[in-house]
Parts: C-alpha cells; sequence; structure tokens
C-alpha cells in the first residue's frame, strides 16, 4: 500500500520504491529490521513530530523522601568519591559526598524541562489566597473592580512570589532515565504528586501514522539503498550472464548523496531550531 501503517508494511513500500519485485535487493532481513530501528530512532531524536509533550505524575513515597533525607556520610542515598594526591610529599585524600537519590523516570521520555512547584503559590492557590478572595467578594458586582489594576498587582505579587518560592532544581539525562532533584527533602512530604513537564517518544506502535511519514519512507529507503550497495561492493566488476555488470559502488554512492540531501532537509525543515541564549 501506498500508505503504509504496520512496520512490514513500510520495509514493503521501500523495496518496491528500490525496484522490488522486478529487481532483487540483496538485503537480509535482519539487516532491514536494523535500519528501521535506526530510522525510527532518527526520526525520534530529531523530527519534531518524533516526540510529544507530556505532563506525567509521580507519587512520592516513603522510600524516596528517606533516601533524600539521609545527611552526613554514611546515610542512605549517600554517594562517596574519594581522590588522592601528593601535596609536599604527603598524601593527602579528599572526599567528595553526593546524595544518589534520583526517581527513575520511563525510558521512552527524551527531556525534562521542568518540575512543577512543590507547594502551592499563595497568591493563586487556596482558600484564602487573594485571587480567590477577590473573585469571592469584589467580582461579585463585575464593574466594581479596575481589571488594568488588579493586572498589575497580580504580576506584582507573583514576582514576589517567584522570589520568595524559587523553582526547584533538576539534572536529568536521556541516556540514564534518572531524573535527580535538588530539593531539601526534609520539606516532601509522602503521597505528594510532583508533575514533570517533558518530552515523550512517540511509539509507531501506538500511532501507526508515524509509519507513513514522508521523511520517515524517504530516510528508509536510502538506507536500504546503501546497505544494499555495501553488499554488494565486494562483486565490484563480476560480469553476470547477458553481460549485466554489477556495480554496488556506484549504488552505495547515490545513497549516500540521498542521504545527505535527506539529512540536511531534516535540519532546515523538520527539526526544531536550537533556542537562542538572549543576553
Amino acid at each position: 500500500m501506498a500508505k503504509p501503517s504496520t512496520r512490514q508494511g513500510l520495509i514493503d513500500y521501500c523495496l518496491r520504491k528500490l525496484g522490488a519485485p522486478v529487481l532483487e535487493i540483496n538485503v537480509d532481513d535482519d539487516q532491514i529490521d536494523d535500519l528501521v530501528d535506526d530510522t525510527i530512532q532518527y526520526f525520534n531524536e530529531r523530527h519534531f513530530d518524533g516526540v510529544e509533550r507530556m505532563y506525567l505524575k509521580y507519587k512520592v513515597s516513603q522510600g524516596d523522601v528517606d533516601r533524600g533525607k539521609a545527611s552526613g556520610t554514611d546515610g542512605v542515598g549517600i554517594v562517596t568519591t574519594s581522590t588522592t594526591s601528593n601535596i609536599v610529599g604527603t598524601a593527602t585524600t579528599f572526599n567528595f559526598y553526593e546524595n544518589s537519590n534520583y526517581i527513575q523516570v520511563p525510558d521512552s521520555v527524551t527531556g525534562i524541562e521542568k518540575v512543577f512547584k512543590f507547594d502551592t503559590s499563595e497568591i493563586s492557590g487556596g482558600m484564602f489566597s487573594i485571587k480567590y478572595q477577590l473573585f469571592l467578594n469584589d467580582l461579585y458586582y463585575f464593574s466594581s473592580v479596575d481589571l488594568l489594576s488588579y493586572a498589575m498587582t497580580k504580576t506584582y505579587l507573583e514576582d514576589i512570589d517567584f522570589l520568595l518560592n524559587t523553582e526547584k532544581q533538576i539534572r536529568f539525562n536521556q541516556r540514564q532515565d534518572r531524573l535527580y532533584l535538588d530539593v531539601d527533602w526534609g520539606n516532601v512530604e509522602k503521597d505528594e504528586y510532583i508533575v514533570l513537564d517533558c518530552w515523550r517518544l512517540l511509539d509507531p506502535n501506538d500511532f501507526t501514522r508515524v509509519y507513513n511519514d514522508s521523511f520517515l519512507k524517504k530516510y528508509l529507503t536510502a538506507l536500504m539503498k546503501r546497505q544494499w550497495g555495501q553488499n554488494l561492493i565486494k562483486f565490484q566488476g563480476v560480469k553476470l550472464p547477458g553481460g549485466i555488470e554489477l556495480n554496488g559502488r556506484q549504488i552505495y554512492d547515490d545513497a549516500e548523496k540521498d542521504l545527505q540531501i535527506i539529512r540536511e532537509q531534516m535540519s532546515n525543515t523538520y527539526e526544531l531550531p536550537p533556542l537562542d541564549m538572549i543576553g
């Protein structure tokens, strides 16, 4: 089908683009499976449609709190790193301590932008907040409040709240699948929820329209063409019955040119631009 919706449908589409079944495509099935995996990985990591923005909730357990509250040099969750150096002929040991407490996140999460505040803002949250009281009392008569003054006052109060209740510092690396929270775990309570603002890989098995993505089809076809040429390179100059000569090098070189064009198109068209630092 021209609109593949399965993994095998995508493979069959690319083989037809290369000339099958009229031509024999000399690529092994295991090689094709590897190329499909590489294509999907490249699509997920570089294409703006390869990920989705998610808000994941996590319920803090008592074990998380106990590990995070470890103190001193022998508490649970503390990692010690030591290094020794000779200073004026004397061996000196330097000890470094870090809290090894972390939250294991799903491997489908590629990036975490922030963790929403643990505590509720007194400016806009709760029954005794300014926002609640204003809407409860003053806005009963809608013409009694100057909205401009309200907006300016609320902005000022939010600035104060931002300074007093700073954003929590986090550390995350995609290859670790670990979320480190640099917070005071003594203020974190059991069964409290934290919300992660993160990006998650788009699984083509759940969203089958990924297999019909125009970039995905072109990129996989070029990869299979390069693999085909690479498999035939060692037969360069071999003549077949009828005077036909194999030219794996030409197939390989053409595929490399196709891949270069496709990758440039990815950077210019499909990839999200990097955020510039504005000073």
